[in-house]
């Protein structure tokens, strides 16, 4: 028999395995960073509508969180960030790597536009697909912050979203989903196409060879980027989907309505707020769901495809 050609080529992962390492890296990465995101939350929600700031600082909130809710109250709303990677991550990341692949040629990755547009794409889509769980994320997390008699006490993610159905009907789900993929293609295209492209750049100063010191510093210019794009649009979303009702009238028309008023009110840089919980949420989960994903592409080529040469492939 034969051996096979030396030029065969690699087979390929197949799209299925792409978006179940895409949403379990983010699972992952999601376990760690969880504290961070509630006090994002917190920080973008403290002085709403005027009042009195709550936070000075991220350290002040997470330290009165810690003091008012307990160990376990900086884990309030894991379910609900679990989730939302599950839906959301799991879909964005999947759409980019296949559409990454679709993309090359002769081995070569898209340019930095493609990869761009390539990153809107999966982000738009992965946050329509995520936002129910992403609604429920910011409630839980903001409701340790209200008077007792004002918290909605949703006990898990599960029980979030019958009680929005019930409660306020099934598009309250949906609440904010124009900035949240607003937000998404802002992020996707940040920071997807920027881990690309730093990661390319950094190989050809011939300092970084492929491995974990190149997907950190890769991920950590990515997250920076991210951050400084994303901000605005976060705060936005934050702030619709956890606004009420009251008397039939909702506190914002918009995702321009939240801006204007959050400018007017608390300051141009206001929209900035919380920026060090969200970088240091931000970086550290870019950093993790991209090293569990690059070493999941990796372990699978290499073990299941039997590609001694498998990198991993982002």
């Amino acid at each position: 028999m034969s051996a096979p050609a030396k030029n065969a080529e690699p087979q390929q992962m197949g799209k299925g395995i792409k978006f179940l390492f895409g949403g379990s890296a983010g699972m992952a990465a999601t376990v760690f960073v969880q504290p961070l995101d509630l006090v994002k939350n917190r920080m973008q929600l403290s002085g709403v509508g005027g009042a009195k700031k709550q936070y000075k600082t991220s350290f002040h909130a997470l330290s009165s969180i810690l003091k008012n809710e307990g160990l376990s109250g900086i884990y309030t709303g894991l379910s609900a960030g679990l989730l939302r990677q599950a839906t959301y991550t799991t879909t964005r990341l999947g759409i980019y790597t296949s559409l990454f692949d679709m993309m090359s040629r002769d081995g070569k990755p898209p340019n930095f536009i493609s990869k761009a547009l390539i990153g809107v794409t999966a982000g738009g889509i992965g946050a329509f697909v995520g936002t129910p769980a992403e609604v429920a994320l910011i409630r839980m997390t903001a409701d340790g912050r209200l008077p007792l008699e004002e918290r909605r006490g949703y006990k898990n993610v599960f029980n979030a979203l019958a009680r929005i159905v019930r409660e306020e009907g099934v598009l309250t789900l949906w609440r904010g989903c124009i900035p949240t993929v607003g937000r998404a293609m802002v992020v996707n295209a940040a920071q997807l196409a920027s881990y690309s492209q730093a990661k390319q750049m950094l190989i050809t100063t011939g300092y970084f060879q492929d491995g974990l010191f190149l997907h950190f510093v890769a991920s950590m210019i990515s997250g920076l980027i991210t951050t400084a794009a994303s901000m605005p649009v976060d705060i936005a979303k934050t702030r619709i989907q956890n606004m009420k009702t009251v008397n039939g009238k909702p506190e914002y028309s918009g995702a321009v309505d939240v801006l204007s008023k959050t400018i007017r009110q608390e300051g141009f840089f206001s929209l900035w707020k919380g920026f060090t919980p969200y970088y240091a949420r931000l970086g550290p989960h870019t950093v993790l769901t991209f090293i569990f994903l690059e070493q999941m592409n990796k372990a699978y080529r290499r073990y299941v495809l039997h590609d001694e040469s498998a990198s991993g492939g982002l």
